[in-house]
């Protein structure tokens, strides 16, 4: 069968629905057609060609949420490129280590993100011949050429030597330097279908009437990956210029969104809105609710639930790929802050001397899997993640119940040791966050003569809270905690602070609040 008849290729759609919609911008409501996305696609899929970039090379992508991401990935698609999106949010200098460090032979970045561009000297750019610039007027950074132009200069025709792309994101940092996360090069055509696609037509109802909404920015790997998976089954992409609640109840009722990915951080924000302002929108077309990328306190997920109905779907993965596990709504209620049962390969619990752990243990969270990674330029931080067996560990601690469900307790880098006592920051913080004062909490080990570390709350208070940033406050904090959990788990200090430097994920950066 010819490439262009697969039903996951772009040009399939482009031929099957042209003016369907691959995605929608919102608030903005700018559409792309199938039509106009592989249009572009293709054209800047051959100049890719001319410019010499082959099959494995790497492209970096530093966009905002708008259609040329779209244009620029599914070109790299074609072309059989690694795409590496950029974080936007990070300084220049973090910007500036990826671009480096991930090889890039391509560089298109975003006339909205000028201020990072200008920072990057002529030896950050050494080496990348092809620098695009998106959506400028009549002029751009200087080096860089106008992404629109070349399109339109570009003539259509085939592209050559077309065989399927890839990702290659690069780890949050909460706690260090990124690490680029390479998979091996698909030895697949564009157009076959995928472990992603499998994934998002069997465990999540995926199809070609699909409209999903991706409320995130689109250099996270989980909206990246989801959005233009939707595309591969011929559905509707809606991505959100920008979070904001209201706004997301508008576009699932404006648009008719059958399914949208949250993070806890999402669903926290659409739970503090008003009963009657989340009521006021119809949203009888959702069919799925899918959460993932950070811990959700079981008290949220369940008033979530309560609000929405059983359509709650939970997943964890890492952009590693080595593992996954899933839950739906009913099993999640019999089993609440479980992250479901392993998708693929068995889960094993270690302890610290690597041995296996009875059922109901705490420990290192590891996964038969064969699904292979390794983290780029890096081969000391790849051995460390697989051992022996082929098992691999994503940094996390959990344990696993008599039904094979798994629980996650937190990530090992963010463990406490406390007087040689292991702590771990996410039951405190699953138990403040419930106070009415808090909208946000970290929890987090500090220096501590006597202990090594202490336990310490970093505080985020409502701004309507009657409870008042102070000794007596965090004393208050301090006995709510108490009452629920160990004292010894419970912080001994409690630093109150205008705002917690989270990801649009979720994740906290926790390297941040102790610099």
């Amino acid at each position: 069968m010819p490439v262009h008849e697969a039903g996951e290729h772009l040009a399939h759609h482009a031929a099957v629905t042209p003016q369907r919609a691959a995605v929608v911008m919102a608030p903005s409501g700018v559409v792309r057609t199938y039509a106009d996305l592989e249009d572009s696609a293709v054209r800047l899929a051959r100049l890719l060609r001319e410019r010499g970039l082959r099959t494995g090379d790497h492209l970096a992508v530093l966009l905002d949420n708008e259609p040329a991401f779209f244009d620029v990935v599914w070109a790299a698609m074609y072309t059989g490129l690694f795409v590496t999106p950029v974080n936007w949010h990070l300084t220049p200098a973090e910007a500036r280590y990826i671009i480096g460090d991930c090889d890039a032979s391509a560089l298109v970045v975003s006339a909205h993100l000028g201020g990072v561009v200008a920072a990057l000297g002529p030896d950050d750019l050494d080496g990348i011949d092809v620098r695009l610039v998106a959506g400028c007027g009549s002029s751009g950074p200087e080096g860089f050429e106008r992404l629109e132009d070349l399109i339109d200069r570009t003539p259509r025709g085939e592209v050559p030597d077309e065989h399927d792309g890839g990702w290659m994101f690069y780890s949050s940092g909460t706690t260090g330097r990124p690490k680029g996360i390479l998979p091996p090069r698909s030895p697949a055509l564009l157009g076959a279908p995928s472990f992603l696609t499998r994934m998002l037509t069997g465990l999540f109802g995926f199809d070609a009437d699909t409209v999903y909404l991706s409320p995130a920015p689109i250099y996270h790997a989980a909206p990246a990956g989801w959005t233009v998976g939707t595309q591969r089954l011929g559905g509707t992409a809606v991505v959100m210029e920008r979070f904001d609640p209201v706004e997301l109840l508008a576009a699932i009722e404006r648009h008719r969104v059958t399914h949208v990915q949250l993070v806890p951080t999402h669903m926290i924000r659409l739970l503090d809105l008003p009963a009657a302002e989340r009521d006021r929108f119809d949203l009888g077309s959702l069919r799925s609710v899918i959460h993932a990328a950070a811990p959700c306190p079981v008290e949220i997920k369940r008033r979530f639930i309560e609000w929405v109905g059983p359509i709650v779907h939970e997943f964890y993965s890492g952009s590693e790929g080595a593992g996954f596990c899933y839950i739906g709504p009913e099993d999640w209620l019999e089993h609440p802050g479980s992250v479901g049962r392993s998708m693929s390969g068995a889960i094993h619990i270690l302890g610290d001397d690597g041995r296996e752990l009875p059922v109901g243990e705490e420990g290192e969270v590891w996964f038969e899997t064969n699904r292979p990674f390794e983290y780029h330029k890096d081969p000391e931080k790849t051995a460390s993640v697989w051992d022996e067996r082929g098992w691999s560990w994503m940094g996390d601690i959990g344990r696993v119940d008599e039904d094979g469900y798994l629980y996650l307790t937190d990530r090992a880098s963010h463990m406490i040791i406390s007087g040689g006592v292991n702590i771990y920051p996410r039951e405190a913080e699953d138990v403040l966050i419930l106070h009415p004062a808090v909208v946000d909490v970290g929890v987090l080990g500090v220096p501590d003569p006597e202990m090594g570390e202490r336990v310490c709350a970093f505080v985020q208070l409502r701004p309507d809270a009657n409870l008042q940033a102070g000794d007596e406050g965090a004393a208050e904090l301090v006995d709510w905690c108490r009452a629920r959990l160990s004292h010894f788990k419970c912080p001994r200090e409690v630093r109150f602070v205008d705002e917690l430097p989270r990801l649009p994920t979720g994740k906290l950066l926790k390297r941040l609040l102790v610099t």
